[in-house]
C-alpha cells in the first residue's frame, strides 16, 4: 500500500526518518512530502500568497529506493504536494513522528494533526501519530510509536477505516516492552498556565514569549489519562464541528426571520 508520508518537525527530523524506515521494513511503500525546516505549531495553514518549491532530497536515514522530496511550504501545503503532484497513487497520510505530544487541546494548533487533517479533506485515511517526549528527557523512543503505528495500520487490512474520521494517536516515550497497551480516547483537557512571559530587550523594549506550563485534566477516558498510564491513545477526530443541540435554541430565540 502507498503510504505518503509528512510531519511538522522537518524533513529530517528523526521521527519521520523512523516512521518511514519502519514502514518500508514492514512491507508498505512510504513515499515523503515534508517541511525543509520544523513547522511546529503553526496549525492548518496553507499557502496561497507566494509560490511554494518542491524538490527531491537524498540521505538524511531514509531508506534506499523511498522518494523522499521537501518543500518550503506549511505541513498542509505539503500533503496537498504530495497527493496531488508527487504521489497521487497514495492510499492513506501518516503524519509524525511528531517530537512531543499533540494531546487535549494541543491538537488544534499542531501542524503534525493538521497534515493529517489535509489527507482527510483529500479523501484519504489520515493518521498523525505524535511521541510524548520533552526536551528534557534523555531517551526518544520513536521506534515505540513506528511500532505502534504499523499495529494500527495491520488492523484496517481487516477493518475499513471508518469514513469522516482522522485518527489522533500518542504515544507514550518508553520501550515498547513496556507498552500497556492500546486505548481508544477522547480529546482531554490540558490548560496552560502563565502562558504569556513578558520580558524586556536590551534597550528596554517590551516582547512575549508565549509558552506556558501544561497541566492536564486526567478525566477517565480522555487521552491524557491513557497515556499517562503508559497506553497509547487512539483519538477519532471529526471536522464537523458544528454544535447541533444549539440550532434548535437559536432558531427559538429568534435569530432566523
Amino acid at each position: 500500500m502507498r503510504v505518503l508520508v509528512s510531519n511538522d518537525d522537518g524533513v529530517f527530523a528523526p521521527g519521520i526518518v523512523v516512521l518511514t524506515r519502519v514502514l518500508n521494513e514492514r512491507g508498505y511503500s512510504p513515499c515523503v512530502v515534508a517541511p525543509d525546516r520544523e513547522r511546529s505549531s503553526v496549525g492548518h495553514a496553507i499557502t496561497l500568497a507566494r509560490p511554494i518549491r518542491l524538490w527531491e532530497i537524498e540521505g538524511g536515514g531514509y531508506p534506499e529506493g523511498v522518494k523522499v522530496h521537501a518543500s518550503d511550504g506549511t505541513p498542509s501545503d505539503c500533503v496537498v504536494l504530495g497527493l496531488e503532484a508527487v504521489a497521487p497513487e497514495s492510499k492513506m497520510v501518516i503524519s509524525g513522528i511528531n517530537r512531543g505530544p499533540n494531546l487535549a487541546d494541543d491538537l488544534t494548533y499542531s501542524g503534525t494533526v493538521s497534515a493529517a487533517m489535509e489527507g482527510h479533506f483529500l479523501g484519504k485515511p489520515s493518521i498523525a501519530v505524535s511521541l510524548n517526549c520533552t526536551s528534557g528527557e534523555e531517551n526518544e523512543y520513536y521506534e515505540t510509536a513506528a511500532g505502534a503505528a504499523v499495529s494500527i495500520l495491520a488492523r484496517f487490512r481487516e477493518f475499513a477505516f471508518p469514513k469522516g474520521i482522522l485518527l489522533n494517536v500518542n504515544v507514550p516515550n518508553i520501550p515498547s516492552e513496556d507498552i500497556k497497551g492500546f486505548r481508544i480516547t477522547r480529546k482531554g483537557i490540558r490548560v496552560y498556565r502563565e502562558k504569556v512571559t513578558p520580558l524586556k530587550d536590551p534597550k528596554g523594549r517590551s516582547y512575549y514569549w508565549i509558552s506556558g506550563r501544561p497541566e492536564d485534566v486526567l478525566d477517565e477516558g480522555s487521552d491524557v489519562r491513557a497515556v499517562s498510564e503508559g497506553y497509547v491513545s487512539i483519538t477519532p477526530i471529526h471536522m464537523d464541528m458544528t454544535h447541533y443541540p444549539s440550532l434548535e435554541i437559536l432558531r427559538l430565540a429568534g435569530f432566523e426571520n
